[in-house]
Parts: C-alpha cells; sequence; structure tokens
C-alpha cells in the first residue's frame, strides 16, 4: 500500500476496520443476541470537491468522496484506472440497461405544487430514469466498484472473491438493481424474494440471468422471511449485495452520491431547502441522504442541512415507532439497546406502496440520529394520501413513478404549510 487505506467504524460498538484487509460489509464483532446496533460506515475523506471535468457520471464527479476511490489511490493505482472501472462498468449498464450513470434531474415542480395546495416552492428530485428506474443502484455501484479495485490492487480482503456468489433480499426496485449490476458486471447473483413479488419484476430477473428463490412467510412468524433467508445465504459464504447497511456498509455510502448531486443543483439555484421528505422502508435511503446532506454542508455547499422528514406507511412503520420508542436516550446509549427501538412489523405489512413496507427499518439508528440534528421528524401517512400522492405525481409531474417512488411526496401533503422551499425525491418507475 502506498498511503493508508480507508477504514470503516462501527457506530455500535467502535470496531474500525482497513477495507484493504477486510470486507466493510457486517461489522466483525457483531454477535446474536447483544443488542447492539452494529453498522459500518466510512471515515469521510477528502473535502466536497465536485470535479468539474466530469459533470455527467456521479462515480467520477464525486469520486473524491468515495472509499473505493481513495482505496484505489492508496493502493497505487491511477486516476485513470479508476475512470477506466466506472466506464467499463458503464458501458456494460448501457448495453443491459439501456444507459448507465447519470446526473439524474432537479426541477421545480410549481405546477404540482398548485395542484397539491403546497404554498411552497417545491423541488423534485426524479429518479425514475436512472439505472434499472430507481436509486437503489446507486448503492450498488459503490460495492462492485469496490471489489474491481480490490482485485486489481491484488489487495488481502479480495481473496477468493471471484468464486463468491451476490445475494439480495427484495421485492422490487432494488432486486432489479442489483440484478442489472450484477448482469454488467458478469457476476452471478441469488434473489430472495417474497411470493406476491410482481410479475414484472420476476421476469426482467429471470432475463438478467439471476437465480430466484422465493421465500413465503409461515404463520406466526415475525421479521422478513427473504431477509433471513438471505443473511443464511451470506453466512454460507455469498456476497451481501443489498442495500441494508446492517449488512454491507459499503451500499449507504453510494447512495450519498443522491444527496450530493441535490446539494450540487441546489447551490446552482442560490437555494437552502427547509426540509427534505424521504420515504423509508429499510431507511438506507434515508440515511444516505442524511449523510450526504451533512458533507456538503460541513464543505459549504449549503448553507445548513434540511430537515429530515422521513415517511412510513400506517400499514407498516417501524421507524415511527422508533422514533418514539428512543425519546429521551442518547444516540450513543441507544445503539447499545436496538431491541428497546427496533422489532419487526407485528402485523403483515400491507400497502399500495409495496417497496417500504419492510417488516423492519434495518438503518433505522441513522435515520433517527439525521432527524435529531436537522429538527426533523417521522410522519405516518395513509392510504388515501399514499393514493393522491401517487395521482398526483403522474397527472402534475408527468412522471411515470410508481406508489412507493412517489411515497415521500405524501409527506408535505400531509405535514401542511413549511417555512421555505422542500424537496421530495421520485425513485422507482412504474412498471
Amino acid at each position: 500500500m502506498k498511503a493508508l487505506a480507508p477504514k470503516f467504524i462501527c457506530h455500535g460498538c467502535g470496531a474500525v476496520v482497513d477495507m484493504a484487509l477486510q470486507l466493510p460489509f457486517a461489522c466483525p464483532r457483531a454477535a446474536a443476541g447483544d443488542d447492539i446496533d452494529h453498522v459500518l460506515a466510512p471515515e469521510d475523506g477528502a473535502g466536497f470537491q465536485p470535479d468539474p471535468r466530469s459533470p455527467a457520471d456521479p462515480f467520477l464527479r464525486y469520486r473524491a468522496l468515495l472509499s473505493p476511490y481513495r482505496l484505489a489511490r492508496a493502493a497505487g493505482l491511477s486516476e485513470d484506472a479508476w475512470a477506466e472501472f466506472v466506464g467499463e462498468l458503464g458501458e456494460a449498464l448501457i448495453e443491459v440497461d439501456g444507459h448507465g450513470f447519470r446526473i439524474t434531474p432537479m426541477t421545480k415542480e410549481s405546477s404540482l405544487a398548485q395542484a397539491a395546495g403546497l404554498a411552497v416552492d417545491l423541488w423534485v428530485k426524479d429518479e425514475t430514469g436512472n439505472v434499472a428506474g430507481s436509486h437503489k443502484a446507486r448503492h450498488l455501484m459503490g460495492v462492485v466498484l469496490y471489489l474491481r479495485v480490490l482485485a486489481a490492487g491484488r489487495l488481502p480482503a479480495g481473496q477468493g472473491l471471484r468464486e463468491r456468489r451476490l445475494a439480495i433480499a427484495s421485492c422490487g426496485n432494488a432486486a432489479l438493481a442489483a440484478a442489472v449490476i450484477a448482469r454488467a458486471a458478469e457476476w452471478p447473483i441469488d434473489v430472495f424474494i417474497p411470493p406476491d413479488a410482481p410479475a414484472s419484476v420476476v421476469r426482467r430477473l429471470k432475463d438478467l440471468g439471476a437465480t430466484i428463490a422465493v421465500c413465503a412467510r409461515r404463520a406466526g412468524e415475525t421479521g422478513d422471511p427473504c431477509v433471513v433467508a438471505f443473511r443464511h445465504a451470506v453466512q454460507k459464504g455469498a456476497i451481501p449485495f443489498g442495500v441494508q447497511g446492517p449488512d454491507n456498509g459499503l451500499a449507504i455510502e453510494g447512495g450519498r452520491t443522491l444527496a450530493f448531486e441535490m446539494a450540487d443543483a441546489l447551490r446552482g439555484e442560490d437555494i437552502t431547502p427547509a426540509a427534505v421528505f424521504v420515504q423509508v422502508g429499510g431507511g438506507a435511503l434515508a440515511s444516505a441522504v442524511s449523510q450526504g446532506f451533512a458533507v456538503a454542508a460541513a464543505n459549504g455547499i449549503i448553507a445548513q442541512r434540511p430537515r429530515l422528514v422521513t415517511v412510513q406507511t400506517a400499514g407498516c412503520a417501524p421507524l415511527a415507532r422508533a422514533w418514539r420508542q428512543s425519546a429521551g436516550i442518547e444516540l450513543s446509549a441507544l445503539a447499545h439497546r436496538r431491541s428497546q427501538a427496533m422489532w419487526p412489523w407485528e402485523a403483515t405489512p400491507a400497502s399500495i406502496a409495496h417497496g417500504i413496507i419492510d417488516d423492519e427499518t434495518y438503518d433505522w439508528w441513522d435515520a433517527i440520529k439525521g432527524m435529531r440534528e436537522t429538527g426533523g421528524a417521522p410522519l405516518v401517512v395513509g392510504e388515501e394520501t399514499l393514493a393522491r400522492a401517487w395521482e398526483l405525481a403522474r397527472t402534475h409531474a408527468k412522471v411515470g413513478v410508481s406508489a412507493t417512488g412517489s411515497a415521500g411526496f405524501a409527506g408535505p401533503l400531509q405535514a401542511g404549510p413549511e417555512s421555505g422551499p422542500v424537496i421530495v425525491i421520485f425513485s422507482g418507475a412504474e412498471r
């Protein structure tokens, strides 16, 4: 190594992982029943330095903020080598999915705000045209770039990885994103899905060559059976290729690029947003957006972080419950009392926003941290509000978004007046 490799640190137990020597996926100290919320997160590297020579691809423009890039440079790999990794995967994604990663649109939607009765500047970040139709592929691109760096740098953590399969548990957008990225990287993948996964998703997964395992929910069973099966596969040697932070610390970091793009756009418009409303299932999106805006604010790209307001459906709202349960508990102590705040939703989750009914908000701690630091809070919305948000998004913003993808917009519909501009994220194309 020509320089020190980036480190990942567990916010629960403080374990430190050198990503050149050890995979920064699940915390190595995590043990069943220890009641600690183990999640590895990267040490922040260089400041916010968007590269003006790379305006289009976020994994080039924001590379200095990505730990796989910093690892590549520490291992003696050149700038050209990183650009080659990103470029090769981008070309493969075009072949597999029709396009690669590009900065996605963020627009002021005055007609949508007016139709919704919102007397506020409403900004929409549209991820429906991203790789595989949602933001999910951002999380996973960072993981596969890390695998490329390990191989090219012949680093110890990469030994034997090419013989291991990728694995993910998902019912929709994340599964499609994982299968697309895996196909582009020419890496076999196992996808664990529920019996009610949309037929269009199943067909596409088969077209992409994914191996599918259907995991039925048993009577009296709590927790997502797909996640249980996925974690069993990881224990047997599969690479965790999902978007939950507890299973793969790199996943959240890739999602930060979404917030970096929004911060860049806000700077260009000289706007300081009051709030960002984020739909929450497993919590990776909220965690990534919160962390990304924190990095941007710390480096003066935006004057202050927007309030983080998380949005869940009444059919499954474990994060809102955790918020109530954790009131008055310091964050450091809360990380050692996971069972006091987060456990599987007891009833069988159901909603038109099918993609955000995760039994648990796996990245709950960081979402609560972000809400506390910014003065935000969780919202729980009903099915009528979700349906209204979906209809308004399709008819007035003219975006082909799913009910899951527009669920964050249900937040401002329910929350009422805001003091300044607000941001919502449309992520998940209607299929």
